[in-house]
């Protein structure tokens, strides 16, 4: 499996909703908060263009925000990916 990254806070509902979404499918990923800190909130906006949380990776691929983990959950490409390693 390739590695998992998510960039989230603590308090943020979809950051939350994502972190549940990947524990319910037994993905092991790596949980940055951003909390506070700009310079990572500056690294994952340069990362991924976006300056919303969470902003989720597998492997390589910017798979995004929450609902776009939702999507592609539902239509089966989120498990396509998690098998890619």
């Amino acid at each position: 499996m390739p590695d998992v990254v998510l960039y989230g806070t603590r308090f943020c509902p979809y950051c939350i909703a994502a972190r549940r979404l990947l524990k319910r499918k037994s993905v092991d990923f790596k949980d940055i908060g951003v909390d506070g800190n700009p310079k990572l909130r500056a690294e994952v906006m340069q990362r991924s263009g976006q300056r919303t949380v969470p902003q989720i990776w597998v492997g390589k691929t910017h798979v995004g925000g929450f609902d776009d983990l939702q999507h592609m959950d539902h239509n089966g490409k989120l498990d396509k990916l998690l098998a890619s390693a």
